[in-house]
């Protein structure tokens, strides 16, 4: 398969590689930390996949093995003013809403230390994969501050509020096995297997209708906070919406014809 790398990126890499895009966090010795430039970079990086009708599949990663993220970049929150923490936080909530609503499934490989920014990161992600070896937390307690990317909220919703409360509250680090126990990963497998079971996983997403694909993401994002009666109809209406699209057709035809659909978002 061919592989086509992105230019323009300092800090991150962006990969295509045929209908999967690959971006990876490319600050391998401050454990990929998270700071404006990477900000700037993933907004670029998103945009660029959303429009990009080739890509089917995005995955979020880490350079080396260490870190998937390890957070913000804490050098600069030392000079930041309450009015700069407020910007900086703001951004980084619209980036993470951003991938959250992608049109297109993420998934996160996380190869490493997850904590706070990274944590928040991959809470945004659509499905999680870990290494065996990776590290979960929101560690933010210990700098005298709390989550601002979503820590606090995506959690409590992903794992209840108590256990939130007890990773917010002690900033302690859990393992990945903990993590998955607690429904925040998806699967854990061994180190040297993660990318091969991200692609595989990629591989069988990527074959799906890519419409029916976003209006599924849409349903479950929306319908999550709304009272069940006005879900129920939410989603009625998208599963309507899909019939009136060419993915449909081929998708009952190539059923009913004993053979594998050719979906073209269409």
């Amino acid at each position: 398969m061919e592989s086509e790398v992105a230019m323009g990126f300092q800090v991150l890499e962006l990969r295509m590689e045929g209908s999967l895009a690959i971006i990876t966090l490319n600050r391998p010795k401050a454990l990929n930390a998270i700071n404006v430039t990477m900000v700037g970079e993933l907004e670029q990086a998103v945009n660029q996949v959303r429009d990009d009708p080739r890509v089917r599949v995005v995955v979020i990663t880490g350079a080396g093995d260490k870190a998937f993220a390890a957070g913000a970049d804490i050098t600069e929150f030392k000079a930041m003013s309450s009015i700069d923490a407020w910007m900086f936080v703001q951004r980084l909530q619209r980036l993470f809403l951003q991938i959250e609503r992608l049109p297109k499934p993420v998934i996160a490989a996380v190869n490493g230390y997850a904590l706070g920014g990274g944590c928040e990161l991959m809470m945004a992600c659509d499905i999680v994969y870990a290494s065996d070896a990776a590290k979960i937390g929101q560690p933010e307690i210990n700098l005298g501050i709390i989550p601002g990317g979503g820590g606090t909220q995506r959690l409590a919703r992903l794992i209840g509020k108590q256990r939130a409360k007890e990773l917010v509250l002690t900033g302690e680090m859990i393992s990945a096995q903990e993590a998955w126990g607690l429904g925040l990963l998806n699967k854990v497998v061994p180190a040297d297997q993660l990318m091969v079971e991200v692609r595989k996983l990629a591989d069988k997403l990527a074959i799906k209708g890519p419409l029916a694909v976003m209006a599924a993401k849409e349903a479950i994002e929306d319908g999550y906070d709304m009272a069940l009666e006005r879900a129920l109809a939410y989603e009625g209406k998208l599963f309507a919406l899909c019939f009136a699209t060419e993915d449909r057709t081929e998708g009952v035809n190539a059923f009913l014809e004993k053979r594998p659909a050719n979906f073209k978002g269409k």
